[in-house]
């Protein structure tokens, strides 16, 4: 393919606009934040690096700086840059060569950021055991008998942390790191968990429990959008996505610790007057996890962005030195870093609407909102969080003793943390969606194998064994697929000019849902009976397996060029598209022809068919595609 052609194409892409909608035009704003560095000329961008580098106070670094910019302008035409010695390619081959040796101080934070995930996991499972008891103690036990009113009591005792999330706390993200920075929030929330884990311990009645985890929330939604993005900030691009999946598979660590601390506690007897002491070591123990966090989380890196942001170049160029191999790569991610906080700035100033409005106003924008919104959405509805919550009562409720349940959950928790591994590999090599449309389908069956299984008679170690192979089997497809699509397809999801704001979105709707399956559960059990109750939730799967499907777009390995151009597309038009190529899958995977290629439906897709036509390699789907 020619590259006229590909000019061509990128400007009409760069022109591309669905409806027209934005008052500065999202599209420019998009482009000038991709990499604001290729709006100048080579002579002034060296000068401009320069300029940077007495503002980091290394003006014997100039140099350094004017590669680094050189670099980040145009990274695929290293080899060929004058400037550069040996050593300095060798440096950034080694990034795809030996992408994962990294300073140790990276892996240090790494393992900061993971040990808060696993703060997060512990905070949300600690409850399961618990739940097993406190009812009885508080006043609202449930079961045949007992007030309807006890189950939505019970059920808000347990929601209350995620609709606290989602409605306040969360909302608190922006103030929090704008003053405190990336570790001060860190070490704010962990420090908030560990009081109010504290705190639920020593509670004495149920409203004051629910108040308890009513601050427990300020614990776990701050943090929850903040050590995503300390770790994206702080880490290289090649190996970024495999940072941010971290996340997900260390909560679920943390969310597994929360059922080991369950077991070792059970058989804790009352002492000194104390009851209730086995539960109320439960839910204390979760106080332990931030401890760790907040001793260490200051003696790593400061975000160099943050520092930037307040104007503290010299340290915010200490900071990526930390986090680097190579003085000439910390130049280049921190120049291309500041230039595009400039270019943020510049955009905030120019724009005649506020962010909200662009969020919602423009159709790009509305489009990354209702991808994010709808994975947040089933991360919840899938049902995940109905068994690690309630778990133990499940297992119970199949027939299981008390200690039974809670050796069942803790193995239904090393299933949720060990399947999320294959993650990290599987999520950049078979793609977002790719993964959500095997995972839906397969999550429904185990839920609907589950719910039949409280069909066998009770007494029955059968209906144990086969209740608790359904949830297994649930989690064991949820881990690798709904398990860590959703922060990570949300970080991708929106333009940099509002991307605070549009997680800001997604993680509220993760919360919210969060608490509505919390405090739904108890009276869905009820009202539809065990069997009923996993039904209803194997029938969400199904509904976002179909919504997946015909309206999700795919984000794997994807510039934000193309990203821009992929959720610019309609929706009418992606559901068409998605209908067309059933008949593509049907003859490729069905009737064996698997010489065909899918038809092109965004831009970078139609500029490899027309680099495989050239080279005699494309076969079209069926005719008229």
């Amino acid at each position: 393919m020619s590259k006229t052609s590909i000019i061509e194409n990128e400007k009409h892409h760069d022109m591309q606009l669905e409806d027209g909608a934005s008052v500065l035009g999202a599209k420019d704003v998009n482009i000038k934040l991709v990499n604001p560095l290729r709006q100048f000329g080579r002579d002034e961008l060296i000068e401009r690096a320069r300029a940077f580098a007495e503002r980091c106070e290394r003006p014997d670094l100039q140099d350094t700086f004017a590669k680094g910019a050189l670099i980040a302008a145009h990274p695929g035409l290293f080899e060929s840059e004058e400037m550069l010695n040996a050593e300095d390619k060798e440096w950034i081959r080694r990034e795809t060569t030996h992408k994962w040796s990294q300073p140790k101080t990276l892996y240090w934070m790494v393992i900061c950021c993971s040990l808060a995930a696993a703060v997060q996991g512990m905070d949300q499972s600690a409850i399961n055991g618990a739940n097993l008891f406190f009812p009885s103690q508080f006043g609202i036990p449930q079961g045949r008998g007992q007030p309807e009113r006890n189950e939505w009591i019970h059920g808000m005792v347990n929601a209350m942390p995620y609709f606290s999330c989602s409605l306040i706390a969360n909302w608190f993200t922006d103030p929090l790191n704008r003053y405190l920075g990336r570790r001060g929030t860190i070490f704010l929330t962990c420090g908030i968990a560990f009081i109010t884990c504290i705190w639920s311990a020593l509670t004495d009645s149920w409203w004051h429990l629910m108040l308890a985890r009513f601050f427990l929330g300020f614990g776990i939604g701050p943090k929850s959008a903040t050590v995503p993005v300390y770790a994206a900030e702080c880490t290289p691009a090649a190996i970024r996505g495999g940072l941010v999946m971290q996340w997900q598979m260390w909560t679920a660590f943390g969310i597994m610790m929360g059922y080991v601390a369950d077991l070792a506690f059970y058989s804790v007897p009352d002492q000194s007057g104390i009851v209730g002491l086995n539960w109320r070591l439960m839910l204390g123990s979760a106080a332990i996890p931030p401890i760790f966090v907040m001793i260490q989380v200051f003696f790593c890196p400061e975000s160099p962005r943050w520092y930037m942001s307040k104007g503290r170049f010299a340290d915010a160029f200490k900071s990526m030195q930390r986090l680097r191999n190579a003085d000439l790569l910390a130049a280049r991610d921190l120049f291309l870093a500041h230039e595009i906080l400039e270019a943020e700035h510049e955009v905030s100033s120019m724009m005649k609407r506020n962010k909200l409005v662009e969020l919602i106003a423009v159709p790009r924008n509305r489009k990354g909102m209702m991808g994010s919104g709808l994975v947040m959405f089933m991360q919840q509805f899938c049902g995940i969080n109905v068994i690690a919550y309630y778990s133990s009562s499940i297992f119970a409720d199949a027939g299981a003793t008390q200690m039974e349940s809670l050796g069942a959950s803790l193995g239904w928790g090393a299933c949720n943390f060990l399947f999320a591994l294959p993650a990290i590999w599987t999520i950049d090599v078979f793609g977002r969606r790719t993964l959500l449309c095997i995972g839906f389908p397969a999550m429904s069956l185990a839920l609907w194998f589950t719910g039949a299984s409280f069909n066998i008679p009770e007494g029955s170690t059968a209906r144990i064994a086969c209740v608790a192979l359904g949830t297994y089997l649930h989690c064991i497809f949820y881990s690798p697929s709904e398990g860590p699509v959703p922060f990570t397809y949300s970080a991708e999801s929106f333009p940099l000019y509002v991307r605070d704001l549009g997680m800001s979105w997604a993680v509220s709707v993760c919360w919210f849902f969060n608490g509505v399956l919390s405090l739904t559960w108890p009276p869905l059990q009820r009202a539809f009976t065990p069997q009923g109750a996993f039904y209803y939730y194997a029938a969400w799967n199904l509904f976002g397996w179909t919504m997946v499907y015909f309206f999700l777009p795919e984000t794997k390995g994807l510039t934000l060029e193309e990203l821009d151009a992929v959720f610019s597309v309609k929706n009418r038009t992606h559901m068409k598209y998605q209908f067309r190529q059933i008949s593509y899958y049907m003859q490729k995977y069905v009737f064996g022809h698997k010489e065909l290629q899918k038809e092109p439906l965004y831009l970078h897709e139609k500029l490899s068919m027309e680099e495989r036509m050239a080279a005699g390699t494309f076969a079209p789907a069926a005719a008229g595609h």
